[in-house]
């Protein structure tokens, strides 16, 4: 995948006018597939996490939060993903082996969910879906698929950056949205409203049609993991839909950012484009840091030497999600 164009989050104007006629038909072939029915209800609740835009709003730390949320609550839950970026997605649903499978042939998101709950691919999500329920799942997270109607969704909630919101208000590929901002908040049960403080406090200024939902706030912040990063010089990577995102947590965290290297989103990392990071590391001396996205598809000879930064979401109000969660599975103090 490219990086996204930055007239996305300008104010519309070239190339976005131009464009904009082509966006209008894709909002169009998105209402027409979203008006559907489902193909498959599970016996089981499902939960959807999904977003308006192409990539970079929060979704994957959301869906984490959640795993260990049901995990928690005695709900043995699996998550359901196209495998986006993988080449085994292509073909009927498969388990991913966290152990085996490599980011190439599964998709880097749900390598990295793997780590937390039994993960599912496959390029229909009805019957992927349908594969887990089989496998003995009690719940199923949807990573994604918010504008497909294959699965009948128990509860929906969209991922929104609070800094970046819905871009220039277009749709792809005039502007980074997936549908008007309208259309998908009427079909979400609660949005979570996702960056510092000072940006969610903005955004229901900038972006009117959030006055309409049911907002979570909360932030993506750094796992504790027992490194001071203050005063450490880093030579910081990220093949992520935002990677200045990444550059700036390194930086509030008192990191010495020595140099960035920003990759297209799930990009494959080359050998030669590995061997000169590590070179210019050396030089500068600093140490390589990536995402932990991006550190499920180095290459295993590799992995050492680049440090991932984990990130979790933290929910200012996390009972209102749990609320959410009492009404599909019960209190958690019966689980």
């Amino acid at each position: 995948m490219l990086r996204a164009p930055e007239f996305w989050y300008r104010s519309p104007g070239p190339p976005a006018a131009a464009l904009a006629p082509l966006g209008r038909l894709y909002a169009f072939a998105t209402a027409r597939r979203v008006a559907r029915a489902p193909r498959y209800r599970a016996p089981v609740p499902v939960i959807c996490l999904g977003n308006l835009v192409a990539g970079g709003a929060g979704k994957t730390p959301a869906a984490l939060w959640l795993l260990e949320r049901l995990a928690a609550r005695g709900v043995a839950a699996h998550a359901v993903s196209r495998g986006y970026g993988g080449r085994g997605a292509r073909g009927g649903p498969r388990r991913v082996d966290p152990r085996r499978d490599r980011a190439g042939e599964v998709g880097d998101e749900p390598l990295l969910l793997a780590g937390f709950a039994p993960v599912w691919i496959g390029r229909d999500r009805a019957e992927t879906a349908r594969a887990a329920v089989e496998a003995g799942a009690e719940a199923l997270v949807l990573d994604d698929g918010f504008q497909d109607p294959a699965v009948a969704k128990d509860l929906s909630l969209l991922a929104v950056d609070a800094a970046t919101g819905f871009g220039n208000g277009l749709c792809i590929p005039a502007g980074p949205l997936r549908e008007p901002p309208e259309a998908g908040l009427a079909r979400a049960d609660a949005v979570l409203l996702l960056g510092p403080k000072a940006a969610r406090a903005r955004a229901a200024a900038r972006w009117p049609a959030l006055a309409a939902a049911e907002i979570v706030e909360g932030e993506v912040l750094p796992r504790e993991i027992g490194i001071d990063w203050r005063g450490e010089r880093v030579l910081a990577f990220a093949g992520i839909a935002r990677p200045e995102k990444f550059f700036a947590t390194l930086r509030a965290l008192g990191a010495e950012v020595a140099a960035t290297r920003a990759f297209p989103d799930h990009a494959a990392f080359a050998p030669r484009a590995l061997a000169r990071l590590e070179a210019e590391a050396a030089r500068l001396g600093a140490r390589l840091v990536t995402t932990e996205k991006d550190a499920v598809r180095l290459p295993p000879e590799f992995r050492g030497k680049a440090m991932p930064l984990p990130v979790a979401l933290a929910p200012t109000d996390p009972a209102a999600l749990e609320r959410r969660l009492d009404a599909l599975f019960g209190p958690a103090s019966a689980a």
